[in-house]
């Protein structure tokens, strides 16, 4: 679909579908957002559950990086000024207002090829940080722009330290899940040091799993420390639909963390009275 057959609300309509379809986690706290943010933030998660699921959903191999390419094509359309996609037009007006910057979007892309070239199994603590940093962390780079964040050391630290706690959670949540996909994000450091395999077939059930999601869970742990050191240095009013985000994941894991790291155990989950009172707490007096 060529640009000029997309108006600007058409386009707007299309990124707003399609955080409402997905029912994420974000969604409260995009919608606290002005409405110029909120539109931004909208555009931004379209774009980032686009490229997501391309990388996740059915298609070969080829035709997965064809598709993660011609994204590539179109972050350049975007910043010619010619985007051709719904989700692209949407994009335009949130890069020019906030300066979104364009090396977020193809970090982003790169570590959906990650996936698309995989499966990923077993990684080192290299490659996983590499993986994070581009899945998660340029997802809090290009949102901390959308909210109003000033550019400098403390919001990078903050969105990229963010990124790699929600995405170790969530790692952390998904194991068996991710298995039964052929996938295994969990270090092959970690599995290596306490006797597991490197297979995703067999992991669900191994001795040692406790161990690696006990230093996981640390990890995770020292990443939300380290956002919350760099929230100090921000105006946390500004960072609220992160920090809703945050209040939420770690919940996760605090779960996960008192019920234990036995094997066999239904994959944690939160009420939406939970996630309400969870927003209510972090919206009207943060744990920073």
């Amino acid at each position: 679909m060529l640009a000029a057959a997309i108006s600007p609300d058409d386009a707007r309509r299309h990124a707003e579908e399609t955080v409402k379809r997905s029912k994420t986690s974000f969604g409260p706290g995009m919608r606290i957002l002005s409405k110029a943010r909120r539109d931004g933030m909208y555009a931004v998660y379209a774009f980032c559950r686009e490229v997501d699921d391309i990388a996740d959903e059915g298609g070969t191999r080829e035709e997965k990086l064809k598709a993660l390419d011609d994204w590539r094509a179109e972050i350049e359309r975007l910043f010619d000024g010619a985007p051709q996609t719904p989700t692209g037009v949407a994009l335009l007006a949130p890069v020019r207002a906030f300066g979104i910057p364009k090396d977020e979007f193809i970090l982003m892309i790169e570590g959906m090829e990650m996936d698309a070239k995989g499966p990923v199994i077993a990684p080192s603590f290299d490659e996983l940080a590499a993986y994070t940093r581009r899945v998660a962390g340029a997802a809090g780079q290009l949102s901390m722009p959308v909210f109003g964040a000033p550019k400098g050391k403390a919001s990078d630290d903050f969105a990229i330290s963010l990124g790699d706690a929600l995405q170790l959670t969530n790692i952390l949540r998904d194991i068996e899940q991710d298995a039964e996909e052929g996938r295994l994000y969990l270090p092959r450091e970690l599995l290596e040091k306490h006797g597991c395999p490197l297979s995703p077939a067999e992991i669900a059930a191994a001795p040692g799993l406790p161990a690696v999601r006990a230093e996981i869970a640390a990890m995770a742990r020292e990443k939300f420390a380290a956002a919350r050191a760099a929230l100090k240095y921000l105006d946390w009013r500004v960072l609220r639909p992160a920090l809703l985000m945050m209040g939420v994941y770690e919940r996760y894991l605090d779960k996960m963390t008192t019920r234990g790291w036995a094997n066999g155990q239904a994959r944690v989950t939160l009420s939406k009275a939970e996630k309400t009172a969870i927003a209510l707490r972090w919206l009207l007096a943060p744990k920073i």
